[in-house]
């Protein structure tokens, strides 16, 4: 399939059925009432169900049919899918190696992990394999790197230290950027204009948060890329070659500004579960490993690194291989693994679910049942120097029986591992793929709503000297709680809730007031109440409004795949908020009252520095915008669940 030129790849079964179960389910909501000053009538079009993602899910199966007749499809099932069907513990399902590119899939046949396993193999075949897992042609969409940088450009500037270090921007993951680092003004947005365009080669997606240091912005890509671009022009200083696509954001250690001996290190995770440390000068690997032994883990929220530990949550795509009545489900649990950051090596492992599933009994199709699972981790772990703790938020279980650390805030002892308190946002969610499709043999009994803590928990001080922990949900509900006991000091939901939020990939605060960005999109189940997509400004010491800016939908008049809510992570500098939204547009606030200071699409077709024309899309994902050294870092397109696909980074200067 294509969409506006971009490729949007065929989903496979399992991916399907997810897709399904997303816009199918009727799960119930939570029994909360919404404080007084939230509101809540039901109108407005994200009410009711959504018929438009009913129309893309007959185009997704219709894709799906004609790929399945491809000659790599029954090679797949004859020499491949004994291993990775469930056949070996450790070979990645279907649905996983679907997240690669089609090249990426060919390097690991003639030259990578399974170079032995695809020997019976001839070279046309292992084509027809990649291009059938992957729903691209090998070198579709090709789109050329951009040019490498001259002598003066290609220099790693000492003087250049890491804009805010971890994916938070602040350890304690406020993402406010800090005045040193100069970011724009509220003053400078309107003389902005476009200097430089970065297309993201053979992508439908941009995900990875710029990072910027030493001079370059750094980058993952779908591609499996990691890409160190020189700041003022676009191009290329270095790029290293992961197994799959990075998603994380490149998290670089601190050094003494100016001391010319440095040798940061530059940190991240990949689809495939791989966490990685790398040379931020040259991009040379330092080690490299996979934390968890499940075929389905995977790598989605960013590092943390803090006093030379690197902090990594590890989540999963087994989501999908439940929709297979034959699928054993489910083995995962979520976690977060403690790295020595300069050798690699394992300091702790803290699974959120505590016991390690077992047998739990037979689906009605005769498979072996297992249980408790889930809880994965997918956002980036909060820093609590302090005290030393972590924080971290946690999805839903995946199988029966439901848990207390699912939905759940986690603080947990940083030099031990030790949990030492957690609070759940909503009790008794179990929900995989499998839930009302028609092959639900897998649903678990308690059937969701997957309301997850996915954005990142925030640690605030007050202006009055309070600290609180705060978390939100796909719910939309956001919840403060006390970080040495874990006790609830306010709720506010603030959006209605959705299976891809509510509050989805983060929030920001400057002062006492935190940002929520509300999704709230369309998703085939039947609410009593409107969404309301849009931003919104809390007073943190007592959790009521202090503004609204609800979203209009404006943006979206004749685009397909287009919804007005923000999903993306929010970002925050002195006096202004910067949220990107599902719409493709870019819209700055004044963080006092909330009003739009200034807007742009991003969604229009650019020249790059490549030389080739791309354009952007949905704002979605953890990459939320960045600003700095008075430059604007934006990236646009999100391919995934029903959204506009896209795959640039913009740059934007006075």
């Amino acid at each position: 399939m294509t969409f506006r030129g971009v490729v949007v790849p065929a989903i496979r079964e399992s991916g399907l059925a997810v897709l399904l179960a997303l816009s199918l389910a009727a799960c119930g909501q939570s029994a909360d009432k919404p404080p007084e000053d939230v509101e809540s009538k039901a109108e407005g079009p994200a009410f009711g169900v959504d018929r438009a993602a009913s129309e893309s899910m007959e185009r997704l199966a219709e894709a799906k049919r004609a790929r399945e007749a491809l000659p790599g499809h029954a090679i797949y099932k004859e020499a491949c899918a004994t291993c990775h069907e469930g056949g070996m513990a450790k070979a990645p399902h279907e649905s996983m190696i679907s997240m690669m590119t089609a090249e990426a899939i060919m390097r690991s046949l003639n030259t990578g992990v399974m170079k032995e396993n695809a020997t019976a193999l001839s070279q046309e075949q292992k084509v027809q394999v990649a291009e059938y897992l992957s729903g691209k042609r090998l070198g579709e969409a090709r789109i050329a790197e951009p040019p490498p940088c001259k002598a003066d450009r290609s220099v790693f500037d000492v003087g250049d230290g890491p804009v805010g270090g971890n994916w938070g921007l602040d350890p304690t993951n406020t993402r406010l950027i800090p005045a040193e680092s100069r970011p724009l003004a509220k003053a400078d947005f309107p003389s902005l204009s476009l200097k430089w365009a970065f297309a993201y080669p053979g992508a439908n997606r941009a995900r990875s948060q710029p990072s910027l240091a030493g001079g370059a912005v750094h980058v993952g890509a779908q591609n499996g890329k990691v890409y160190a671009l020189d700041q003022r022009t676009g191009c290329m200083r270095w790029t290293f070659e992961a197994a799959g696509e990075v998603r994380t954001a490149i998290v670089i250690e601190p050094w003494t500004a100016g001391d010319r001996a440095a040798r940061p290190r530059a940190y991240f995770g990949d689809i495939l579960g791989n966490v990685y440390a790398i040379e931020a000068r040259t991009g040379k690997l330092i080690w490299r490993d996979r934390p968890d032994g499940h075929p389905n883990a995977t790598i989605t929220g960013s590092p943390s690194l803090f006093e030379g530990r690197l902090f990594v949550p590890v989540s999963s795509l087994e989501t999908g291989p439940p929709t297979d009545p034959k699928y054993e489900c489910c083995k995962f649990r979520g976690s977060v693994v403690a790295y020595d950051a300069a050798t690699g090596k394992h300091v702790w492992q803290t699974f959120t679910v505590a016991e390690a599933p077992k047998l739990t009994g037979k689906n009605r199709s005769g498979t072996d049942n297992y249980g408790p699972s889930g809880a994965a981790v997918w956002n980036a772990p909060a820093i609590d120097a302090k005290r030393r703790q972590i924080y971290f938020g946690t999805a839903e279980n995946l199988s029966s029986p439901a848990t207390l650390t699912s939905d759940a805030m986690f603080a947990v002892d940083m030099d031990t591992g030790k949990v030492k308190w957690t609070h759940q946002g909503t009790a008794n969610d179990a929900w995989n793929g499998a839930c009302d499709t028609v092959h639900d043999d897998n649903c678990p009994a308690e059937n969701g709503p997957d309301f997850d803590f996915g954005a990142a928990v925030l640690l605030v001080t007050l202006s009055d000297g309070r600290e609180l922990v705060i978390g939100g949900q796909k719910s939309g509900e956001v919840h403060a709680v006390d970080p040495d006991t874990g006790k609830v000091v306010w709720r506010n939901r603030v959006g209605r809730g959705a299976i891809q939020g509510g509050v989805h990939f983060g929030m920001a605060a400057e002062g006492d007031t935190l940002f929520v960005g509300i999704n709230d999109a369309p998703d085939g189940r039947t609410y009593q109440e409107a969404g309301r997509p849009g931003l919104y400004g809390l007073d943190m010491k007592t959790g009521r409004f202090i503004w609204k800016q609800p979203y209009a939908g404006a943006g979206c008049a004749g685009r397909e795949f287009c919804h007005a809510g923000i999903s993306q992570a929010v970002t925050a500098a002195p006096g202004v908020v910067l949220a990107g939204s599902m719409d493709g547009v870019l819209r700055i606030h004044d963080s006092a009252t909330g009003q739009i200071v200034w807007q742009r699409d991003t969604a229009p077709p650019v020249m790059t520095v490549s030389g080739e024309e791309a354009h952007g899309g949905s704002l979605g994902g953890s990459s939320g915008p960045i600003t700095a050294n008075g430059m604007l870092f934006v990236n646009s397109g999100y391919g995934l669940y029903f959204h506009m696909p896209g795959n640039v980074m913009l740059v934007y200067g006075k």
